[in-house]
């Protein structure tokens, strides 16, 4: 049985799609979900699935804790999942090539500290870009460098509004998400 942890700061859409699209698989589950927002929606959106759950305050996100913890779970997999918190080079360290994260948008565009969610989706918007997706990339010791591992566009019309954008996004987000991560394991 592959294991797979998933990080998450905010309402968790991308986190219910995967454990949703893993809840048959017999040979991949979700073990655990971490936040480092106590308030994070994603909570109430996985209570239904009964997987262990809990926030971290910064101490002890930063500290080794969560390498033990990591290190006692033994993921195949640490999945990112809207998770906004920089990861610790300790834990990329320990567990390189195994912690993978969605962007909002093609990287090498919009990327780095800052860029995440409507903050890109605005810029994009406002650039007039044709273009945008999602890359599914491996989490290194730099925001958004990790090596690419998926790309996916789609076509953005000048009529589009930053919502319109959103939602395209979320669309390609939980379509691929759950398959590529299928696919590494």
């Amino acid at each position: 049985m592959k294991k797979v942890i998933i990080l998450a700061s905010g309402s968790g859409t991308n986190a219910q799609n995967i454990i949703e699209y893993f809840s048959s698989n017999n040979n991949i589950t979700i073990s655990l979900v971490i936040s480092n927002n106590r308030n994070a929606g994603v909570f109430n959106r996985i209570s239904k699935f009964k997987i262990p759950s809990f926030w971290l305050n910064r101490e002890a996100f930063d500290n080794k804790y969560l390498n033990i913890l990591f290190s006692q779970e033994k993921p195949d997999l640490i999945v990112l999942a809207g998770f906004l918190w920089k990861i610790p080079n300790s834990l990329i360290k320990e567990f390189r090539n195994k912690i993978i994260n969605i962007h909002p948008a093609l990287l090498p565009l919009y990327g780095g500290k800052g860029m995440y969610g409507k903050n890109i989706h605005e810029i994009v918007k406002k650039n007039g870009d044709k273009f945008t997706g999602i890359t599914i990339h491996y989490v290194n010791e730099e925001y958004d460098k990790g090596l690419i591992l998926f790309q996916e566009k789609t076509s953005i019309d000048s009529l589009d509004s930053v919502d319109d954008i959103v939602v395209k996004i979320q669309i390609l987000e939980h379509f691929h998400y759950p398959r590529i991560i299928e696919k590494l394991l």
